[in-house]
């Protein structure tokens, strides 16, 4: 019987978001596709150092130890690296032990047509491209714009999200962006026993949420939080959103406008997501932030 994702939590995820490819990149963008090719086929056999979303990859595929021998957790490599020049790649991942197997490399061509094959339910890339289009055919996605990537010393798997136009639609960010604060929040206390419409990340969160499910409430190796501009009274229609999605999330930060980055580090993430260019600018120094080029905001 031929093997199935359909059960896991995948995530998809580019070459130079997981290993620091910033100087074949270089020869690249300066000398061609040919030069490139022979710099990484001269360095097969030296290993690539950590990329920015290496530490969130690392902490996912640890998971798997933790759910007595069950793999619920894949990872697979989508890359416009040739087969040829991806074998440095591939010959970094076993170095760093990583348990990743599945890959498409693509020659040159964007690799995001292969997301739905692999049943994604997150794709991780430098390449905003790749990631609007991936958003296009129904997968949370985000732009990795940081430097930074998230901690390795503690086994616990943090994740922070914003709230509209993330986890849920924009529907009520296109009336504040419309129409201003007022209207925004007297819409949002009107509608506070409408659910609002899921957002890109909707199924990725479900999916972290069924993951959680796995192990006991106190001792579950991954946190998630949502970390929003929003402050009473449009928190609630946010809090019954979320109960009648049957998911829960671990911590809620309404903070009314103030700036997300102090929060994020106190929360310790590992990964924060925003659609919002100024957040993720003021993050990514930090935290290892992921831009979703979706919504409102990025039309």
């Amino acid at each position: 019987m031929a093997a199935k994702l359909d059960s896991k939590l995948v995530i998809a995820i580019s070459s130079r978001a997981l290993f620091n490819l910033d100087d074949s990149h270089e020869v690249y963008e300066n000398e061609g596709l040919e030069a490139y090719s022979r710099y990484q086929v001269e360095r097969e056999d030296i290993p690539l150092e950590p990329g920015e979303a290496f530490p969130v990859v690392h902490k996912l595929l640890r998971l798997n130890e933790q759910l007595d021998g069950d793999s619920d957790v894949e990872v697979v490599l989508l890359s416009r690296n040739s087969a040829d020049t991806g074998l440095r790649i591939f010959n970094s991942i076993e170095h760093h032990k990583l348990a990743i197997t599945r890959a498409a490399f693509c020659g040159g061509e964007s690799p995001w047509r292969y997301i739905n094959a692999f049943n994604c339910h997150l794709f991780l890339s430098n390449e905003a491209e790749d990631v609007r289009h991936a958003l296009d055919n129904g997968v949370a996605a985000a732009t990795l714009v940081s430097n930074k990537g998230g901690a390795m010393e503690c086994d616990e798997l943090r994740f922070a999200f914003d709230g509209d136009a993330v986890i849920f639609s924009d529907e009520a960010e296109r009336v504040f962006k419309t129409q201003g604060l007022d209207a925004f929040t007297a819409s949002e206390k009107a509608s506070a026993h409408d659910p609002l419409s899921g957002g890109p990340f909707k199924a990725f969160l479900g999916a972290l949420h069924s993951l959680q499910q796995a192990f006991p409430a106190t001792e579950a190796p991954i946190r998630t939080a949502l970390v929003t501009a929003r402050s009473a009274p449009a928190h609630e229609r946010v809090i019954r959103t979320l109960r009648a999605w049957d998911i829960r999330i671990d911590e809620s930060i309404f903070l009314g406008g103030l700036n997300k980055t102090e929060f994020l580090k106190a929360y310790q993430a590992d990964v924060f997501f925003d659609d919002q260019p100024s957040h993720c600018e003021s993050a990514s120094p930090h935290i290892a932030t992921g831009h979703v080029p979706h919504g409102v905001a990025n039309d």
